[in-house]
C-alpha cells in the first residue's frame, strides 16, 4: 500500500487536556515551524479505527505541512463503544458541555494553547461515526467551529438513542428542513450565528451510511443558514465527483454537497503527488478523489500556509519541578543552533543560547506543557520536541463557590445563548443567574473544572 511522504512534524498524543467526561485520548500532529495564529482541525476517525489510522491514511498531515494548520486527532475506543464508534447517537455523549463533545471541545482549548491557534479558524471533520460526531460537534458549538466537514455520516442530532441510530443511517427520517434546522438551533438555543461552512461527501453506492445522509445534510445546514435548497452552482470534480454548490447572500459557499459516483463506505483519498493529491489507501480509505484537499479549499485554509525548514528538533526534553513555582528544563543540542526558542503551553516564553533553562514565577499545583525548538543563525526556528508536561508541587488547587452571574464577571466562565460554562474544560454549569451556584476548581491557567462538594 502507498503511504504518503514523511510529515515534518511530530504526531504525538497529548494527556492532561482536562476533566474528559467522554474518556477519550488526545493527538496532535503540526508541521514543523508552525507559527503562532495558524489555523486548527479536528479530525475524527470511523468506527473500528483509531487515530493513528486517520493520521497515516486521511491525508490531514500532507494538508497540515503544505498549508500550515495544526490538526487535532482525537480517539474513542472499545470501553466507550465495541466498534470503537464515537457515540454521535448517544444524548449523554453527544450535547454541549457533556461526554464525548465536551472531551472534544477541551481538547480544541488545550490545542489552543499548545500552538497559539487562531481561535476564529478551528474546523472539524470526520468519517462515519466521526462524521456523525462532528455534525453533532457544529450545532453545539457554532460558537467554537468556523466550519466542518461531514464524510459518509447522519445528519446533526439524528439520534438520540442507539436504538434510533439504524433508522438514522439506513433511512428517510421525512422531516422538513425546517425540522432539520431545529435540531441545530437546539443544541445551542439562542446562538444568533454565524453558522458554520459545511463540506458534505458522500459515495453514491454507500450499504451503511446510505446517501439519504447526504440529502438530509444538504437540508440541515442551508435551512440553519436560511438560503434553501436550490443550488447556486453545480461542477464536476475528479473521482466521478458531483458538487453542489449553496452560497450565502454574500456569494460566499456556505454548503457544498459532494456525490462520488459508485464509491461504497469510506472517507475519499487520491494517493499521488499533485496539488489535489492526498492521502493512502486501507480499509474504509477509497481511492476517488481527495476530499481533504477541496475540504480545505472550501474552508479557506489555502491562504498562505507556511513552509519552514528549520533545524531538527532538540532531543532529550526534561521538565522537573524545583519548587512549587518553578521547572529547570534541559534538553541535547542540536548542530547548527545559536539559540534555542521554549514554549510554555504552546507560548514562547524563552531564547536561552544554552541547553538549559528555568522557568519561575508559575503557580503552585498546576501543569505545563513545554517544548523547544532549535533557532538556526537566520532566527528560523525548527521543529519543536516532543511536548512535556510537569506539575509544580503546593495544597489544593484554588476553588471559587458563587453564583453564576459572579463566576462570569470573575472570568471564572463563560456565557453563550444565557448558558453558562466552565472557562477552559466547557462543563455546563446551568442558567446565567444568582440562583444558580456552583464551586470551580483552577487546574491550570485559565482552566477551571465543576468541584460542587470536593474542594
Amino acid at each position: 500500500m502507498p503511504f504518503p511522504a514523511a510529515a515534518s512534524g511530530t504526531f504525538q498524543q497529548v494527556t492532561g487536556f482536562g476533566s474528559n467526561p467522554g474518556k477519550l485520548a488526545m493527538y496532535t500532529y503540526a508541521p514543523a515551524g508552525l507559527p503562532g495564529g495558524a489555523p486548527l482541525v479536528v479530525a475524527l476517525h470511523g468506527c473500528t479505527q483509531t487515530a493513528d489510522d486517520y493520521y497515516r491514511h486521511s491525508g490531514w498531515p500532507e494538508l497540515a505541512d503544505r498549508y500550515g494548520f495544526a490538526v487535532v486527532f482525537p480517539q474513542t475506543g472499545a470501553a466507550n463503544n465495541p466498534l470503537s464508534c464515537f457515540r454521535w447517537f448517544d444524548a449523554a455523549q453527544n450535547a454541549r458541555g457533556v461526554g464525548e463533545a465536551a472531551s472534544v471541545l477541551q481538547m480544541v482549548t488545550r490545542a489552543g494553547g499548545l500552538f497559539g491557534t487562531d481561535r476564529s479558524r478551528v474546523f472539524v471533520t470526520g468519517l462515519s461515526a466521526g462524521g456523525g460526531m462532528a455534525a453533532d460537534l457544529l450545532a453545539d458549538y457554532p460558537d467554537v467551529f468556523a466550519g466542518g466537514a461531514v464524510d459518509a455520516g447522519p445528519p446533526a442530532h439524528c439520534a438520540a438513542t442507539l436504538s434510533a441510530a439504524s433508522s438514522c443511517q439506513n433511512d428517510d427520517q421525512r422531516l422538513t428542513p425546517a425540522q432539520w434546522a431545529e435540531k441545530v438551533r437546539r443544541a445551542d438555543p439562542g446562538h444568533p450565528g454565524p453558522w458554520p461552512r459545511v463540506a458534505i461527501w458522500q459515495g453514491t453506492a454507500d450499504t451503511t451510511v446510505r446517501p439519504v445522509n447526504a440529502t438530509e445534510l444538504r437540508d440541515q445546514w442551508t435551512a440553519v443558514w436560511g438560503i434553501g435548497q436550490n443550488p447556486s452552482g453545480t461542477r464536476s470534480l475528479p473521482g466521478g465527483t458531483t458538487e453542489t454548490r449553496y452560497d450565502d447572500a454574500g456569494g460566499r459557499p456556505a454548503v457544498a454537497l459532494h456525490s462520488i459516483a459508485g464509491m461504497g463506505h469510506g472517507l475519499a483519498v487520491a494517493p499521488g503527488s499533485g496539488a489535489d493529491n492526498c492521502g493512502a489507501t486501507g480499509a474504509y480509505f477509497l481511492d476517488a478523489i481527495c476530499s481533504g484537499y477541496h475540504t480545505a479549499l472550501f474552508w479557506g485554509l489555502d491562504s498562505g500556509g507556511p513552509t519552514v525548514p528549520g533545524l531538527p528538533a532538540p532531543s532529550g526534553l526534561t521538565a522537573t519541578a524545583t519548587g512549587a513555582d518553578t521547572v529547570a528544563l534541559g534538553w541535547q543540542p542540536v548542530t547548527g543552533a545559536v539559540s534555542y526558542r521554549v514554549f510554555r503551553d504552546g507560548t514562547p516564553v524563552a531564547n536561552p543560547t544554552g541547553t538549559a533553562w528555568t522557568d519561575g514565577g508559575l503557580s503552585a499545583g498546576t501543569a505545563y506543557g513545554y517544548a523547544v525548538a532549535a533557532v538556526a543563525a537566520d532566527g528560523t526556528a525548527g521543529a519543536r520536541s516532543t511536548i512535556v508536561t510537569v506539575t509544580t508541587p503546593g495544597g489544593p488547587a484554588a476553588c471559587w463557590t458563587t453564583d453564576n452571574y459572579h463566576q462570569v464577571a470573575a472570568g471564572r466562565a463563560t456565557l453563550t445563548g444565557g448558558l453558562v460554562y466552565a472557562l477552559g474544560s466547557g462543563q455546563a454549569m446551568g442558567l446565567w443567574n444568582t440562583f444558580t451556584v456552583h464551586t470551580l476548581r483552577r487546574t491550570g491557567p485559565d482552566y477551571y473544572v465543576l468541584a460542587d462538594g470536593s474542594c
